[in-house]
């Protein structure tokens, strides 16, 4: 987590932070976060069939995602959800964690990053700081400027739901 607050401060990226109780869900963080500023999102890191493509999505959180659908529309086959393991290994978290401040640590970028229409349009997000116990809220420039930092390339499009 310190790595990640000195990469902010290092790349001249303002945020703001919330503390609040461990939460694991998005119905957990309604009831258990202050209120925030900014898209509350969920992040996914999914995988496809043969676990050669990492994506991580992020959207609404009342969103149900159609994971049949958006395989096709990425040319993914079966996509399904990473398992703890791949998350430590690409975002450095754990479950319950997910989040794109995770591409720190994804030097050989092996994630790609589409982010949802509905989320991308309210211009400031809300992502965990790589542990469930705080909130990070940042703005669509200070995101932008993160991922260009890291490397990262990232697509908006409409993430198909169910």
């Amino acid at each position: 987590m310190e790595k990640l607050y000195a990469c902010l401060a290092e790349w001249g990226i303002p945020f703001e932070r919330f503390d609040h109780p461990a939460v694991f869900t998005c119905s957990e963080s309604d009831t258990l976060c202050p209120p925030m500023p900014g898209a509350h999102t969920k992040q996914l890191l999914l995988r496809d069939k043969k676990g050669e493509r990492n994506i991580l999505a992020i959207v609404m959180h009342d969103k149900k995602v159609d994971m049949r659908e958006l395989g096709r529309d990425l040319q993914a086959k079966d996509l399904s959800f990473a398992s703890p393991e791949r998350l430590k290994e690409c975002l450095g978290v754990e479950p319950g964690s997910v989040t794109p401040f995770g591409l720190i640590f994804d030097h050989d970028h092996k994630v790609e990053i589409i982010i949802d229409e509905d989320a991308w349009a309210i211009g400031t997000f809300r992502f965990h700081p790589l542990i469930n116990t705080a909130t990070l809220v940042i703005d669509r420039k200070g995101f932008e400027g993160f991922l260009s930092k890291t490397g990262h390339t990232f697509e908006t499009r409409k993430i198909p739901q169910k």
